[in-house]
């Protein structure tokens, strides 16, 4: 405590991507020494030289602190031992059958557990089901001979790291957290106050664990709302986003919430299926939660069901047919591709036999994933393109692009985010998805 009070205590991040090198840089502008480990070598070749792969991160803030010394990225994880806070943010994805994935959590904690030292306090950052820590990391650590809340600390505190806003930072978004015991919680109060404006602590890790599934589960069942709504819309020929805009005016009793091309990014389409899963184990099905995830995911086959029928109305098949996807990253205006719903949209135009190509200022290449792998390289946007093209598709909905411009030398726009609102010229060749 008086070590992490004084500034003193050495930070080790595990997992050094969109949530844990904010993180990192968190800390290190608080005063801390940071150790980041990864197991990509070429992440951390990269952060070595000051170098950073994450658009929204200058590499001139990791790099002063590189020069300093302050900050030491390694994939040496024998060296777990060194740090006295050490912070999780590995991945949590889905298996292909929708269950969680747990692979890196594990690796991860039996990693610690080989190197775990008196004193050390372990947080949790990655979205989990309720029971995670206490059930998986707990048992692991506890091997080691060393008592919980006595000899090593143990906490859930979320991460609730927003790529690309600049109004709400690490800094500013009050921080969740819940100890295994009241003396963890109280560790990583005082850890995360170092960090953040105010630290909200809750009863057990299974509290804070489940307030993560709330928080994105609550976006999730209100998104599928309305996407299933901008169906039947569709279908009563009625607009959804005028109808969503007009609603908004009321001042009280209404959040407005909008549709998409399908759900993206790493929280919000995994964490329902999570809840869900855990809830078999207690007899309970979440039959509210489970057709929400069920309707999303349905949105990119309705969005390819909409390009077909607008080829078809033109007298092409989607077959042989020219098809730019404007955006891949899952929101606007940040390098994110994760679970982004133009993966989903490409892979079941090609399987139909289309010839896509994409456009992503933010994401020059697509390097090979877990669950694809197309070999394409963004495509440099002109009026030539444009109007080879049979079909372009905006799904993500870039700031820095010209959709009026883009519009005039289309001859086909499919628009899955209203991206084209305001836009006259051109109307007949835009149809909303």
């Amino acid at each position: 405590m008086q070590k992490i009070q004084q500034k003193e205590a050495l930070i080790g991040v595990i997992g050094l991507g969109y949530a844990g090198l904010p993180l990192v840089l968190r800390f290190l502008e608080a005063g801390f020494k940071v150790r980041g480990f990864d197991t990509d070598y070429k992440k951390i070749a990269k952060l070595a030289k000051g170098q950073v792969y994450i658009r929204h991160i200058p590499s001139s803030k990791i790099n002063k602190f590189i020069k300093t010394k302050s900050f030491e990225p390694t994939n040496d994880f024998s060296r777990l031992n060194e740090p006295d806070c050490l912070l999780i943010c590995v991945p949590t994805p889905l298996t292909v059958s929708k269950e969680p994935d747990l692979t890196y959590i594990i690796n991860t904690t039996d990693q610690i557990a080989r190197h775990l030292k008196r004193g050390q306090i372990i947080s949790l950052e990655s979205t989990t089901y309720p029971g995670t820590t206490e059930e998986i990391l707990l048992p692991k650590l506890e091997k080691s001979g060393l008592r919980v809340g006595h000899d090593f600390f143990l906490v859930f505190s979320p991460e609730r790291e927003d790529p690309g806003n600049v109004k709400f930072t690490l800094k500013n978004i009050p921080k969740v957290v819940g100890g295994i015991t009241p003396r963890c919680g109280e560790i990583g109060k005082a850890l995360y106050q170092q960090v953040v404006d105010q630290v909200i602590t809750v009863s057990s890790a299974r509290s804070a664990e489940l307030t993560k599934l709330l928080e994105n589960i609550y976006r999730a069942v209100n998104i599928a709302l309305v996407n299933e709504l901008k169906m039947l819309s569709d279908r009563m020929d009625i607009d959804i986003w005028e109808v969503i805009e007009a609603a908004s005016t009321k001042p009280f009793g209404f959040t407005p919430f909008y549709p998409g091309p399908g759900l993206g990014g790493h929280c919000i389409p995994v964490d329902p299926f999570y809840l869900a899963w855990k809830a078999k184990q207690f007899d309970f099905t979440n039959r509210f939660i489970e057709l929400a995830g069920e309707v999303n995911t349905s949105i990119p086959y309705y969005v390819v069901s909409k390009i077909s029928d607008a080829l078809n109305g033109r007298g092409k098949s989607v077959k042989h047919s020219k098809i730019l996807i404007l955006g891949v990253a899952y929101k606007k205006d940040i390098d994110d591709i994760r679970e982004s719903p133009a993966l989903k949209i490409m892979e079941l135009l090609i399987e139909k036999g289309a010839q896509v190509l994409y456009n992503d200022p933010y994401i020059p290449r697509l390097h090979k994933m877990r669950r694809y792998d197309f070999g394409m390289a963004s495509l440099k946007l002109s009026e030539k393109l444009l109007s080879q093209m049979d079909a372009v598709v905006i799904v993500t909905d870039h700031t820095v692009y010209d959709y009026s411009w883009i519009v005039k030398y289309a001859s086909l726009i499919i628009d899955t985010r209203n991206a084209t609102k305001g836009i006259t010229q051109g109307r007949k060749k835009i149809i909303k998805a």
